[in-house]
Parts: C-alpha cells; sequence; structure tokens
C-alpha cells in the first residue's frame, strides 16, 4: 500500500495495484449560503477534513484512500441567496453515478460516499442503492451526522440547537476550530432554539426556498453560540465514529 491515503497523490500503476483491496471513499460537500457569517465552502470544507482525519486514523487497520471532495451538491434551495452553486437533482444523481462507474471501472470494490450536506442526504441512498444492484461491488453512502449521531449526542452537540442545522451554532463551532478566520463577527442571534429532535435533524431541508429567504435569513439556529472548543470536540467525536464505519463497512462480508 502506498503511503498516501489521497488518490490524486497516487500514479495510474500505484492506484491498479491497491484498488481490488482497498476502500476508496468520495466526500461529497456543497457550495452554498450559510448564513452571512460563515463560508459558502463550510459543507465542502468540513467533510474533507473528517474524511481525510478519518481515514489517518483508521489506514494501520484497512488499506483506504480518500478521493478528492465533490465541492458541488444539491443546493437549489439556496439559490434566493448569494454565493450558492448547485447541480439539479437529476444532474447531481447523474455526476455520482458517473464518477461511482469510474471508480468501479478502475478496479475498487468497496466504496463509501461521505456527504457534508442535508441537501445530498437522500440522493446519495438512491445511487449507492442502484450501484451496488448494477455492479458486483459494495456500495455505502453516509451522511457523517447520522453516523456520528449518538457520539454526538454524547458529547451534547444537540444542546440549545438544530443538530446539524444548517449555519446554526453546530457548523459556526465547527468552522472556528477548522478555520476560525473564515468566520465573520458579529455572528447573528436567534431566540427560542430547543434541544434537537433525533428524529428531524434533516427536516430544514425540506422547506420552500422562500422560507429559507424570509422566515429564517438562511440559517436554521443561533450563530453566535458557536464555540472553537465545542467544535474540536465535536470534530473529535465525529472523525472516531466515521472511521469506525470505515472499518466495519470494509470488513463486512469479507
Amino acid at each position: 500500500m502506498t503511503s498516501s491515503i489521497l488518490l490524486h497523490e497516487l500514479t495510474r500503476e500505484d492506484a491498479g495495484a491497491v484498488a481490488p483491496e482497498t476502500l476508496l471513499v468520495l466526500p461529497v460537500g456543497a457550495i452554498e449560503q450559510h448564513g452571512p457569517h460563515l463560508p459558502v465552502g463550510t459543507d465542502y470544507l468540513t467533510v474533507e477534513y473528517l474524511a481525510r482525519e478519518a481515514a489517518n486514523q483508521v489506514k494501520e487497520e484497512i488499506p483506504i484512500l480518500i478521493a478528492p471532495t465533490l465541492p458541488f451538491g444539491s443546493s437549489h434551495h439556496h439559490l434566493s441567496f448569494g454565493g450558492t452553486m448547485s447541480l439539479s437533482t437529476e444532474t447531481y444523481y447523474r455526476t455520482l453515478i458517473d464518477l461511482g462507474e469510474s471508480m468501479i471501472i478502475s478496479g475498487f470494490r468497496s466504496l463509501v460516499l461521505l456527504n457534508g450536506h442535508g441537501g445530498n442526504h437522500d440522493l446519495i441512498q438512491l445511487v449507492a442503492r442502484d450501484l451496488a444492484i448494477k455492479h458486483k461491488i459494495k456500495f455505502a453512502a453516509m451522511s457523517y451526522w447520522t453516523v456520528a449521531w449518538d457520539a454526538l449526542i454524547k458529547v451534547g452537540a444537540h444542546k440549545q440547537c438544530n443538530l446539524p442545522g444548517h449555519a446554526g451554532s453546530f457548523e459556526t463551532s465547527a468552522i472556528m476550530a477548522l478555520r476560525p478566520e473564515l468566520v465573520r463577527e458579529p455572528r447573528p442571534h436567534r431566540d427560542g432554539v430547543t434541544d434537537s429532535d433525533p428524529q428531524s435533524f434533516h427536516a430544514a431541508y425540506r422547506d420552500e426556498r422562500h422560507q429559507w429567504l424570509e422566515k429564517i435569513n438562511g440559517y436554521t439556529d443561533s450563530p453566535d453560540q458557536g464555540d472553537a472548543e465545542r467544535g474540536k470536540t465535536c470534530l473529535a467525536a465525529i472523525i472516531k465514529s466515521v472511521g469506525q464505519a470505515f472499518v466495519k463497512f470494509h470488513k463486512s462480508g469479507n
């Protein structure tokens, strides 16, 4: 196994040699508005970091590679705001199918889509299902907050916020931990936020576009409650959970 965990750093010979026995992870994010205080690349930056750190934690247990992160997602519900670059449902599905089949043709037989944006969640499940039916492979799709939900609850990440929410205190904490120089001050405040309900973690992504614009101004809970130390704690919990999920999936059925 090459010393690098990044697919784009390998030669074609290196990639071909390790593909049959290696778990290949494709992180998928989004470029979309994240309130007046966070960068539009929040989901992209976060999921890429989580995928690479999780892989580094488990690379001694399983052979693993991380593909370049797909930065664009299904984000039409944010187009009313500036800075959003979105693929339509049909285009996004087709893009992931094509990328997945490229990886399969390259020889990979164990693949994971690791998602960092709520609007992608349902589509990645369809892609994994359809490719696993068509090809004799193992293909999983997972959003990092669903994998790490129990761990996040254990560290109190759901307290007084929507988890994962959108541009609220959870994501603000994550970016304050990862890239504090990208967080704009002052961060907005929102009253009346209660603890997250595990059954409604992605409900906000089902709202119409005008609700994002007119009712909640593009963020789901109070960004001023974000905290860098809380972000570090949450990211560590996610990385551990995602790494464990990679190992469990790759070893399953072997």
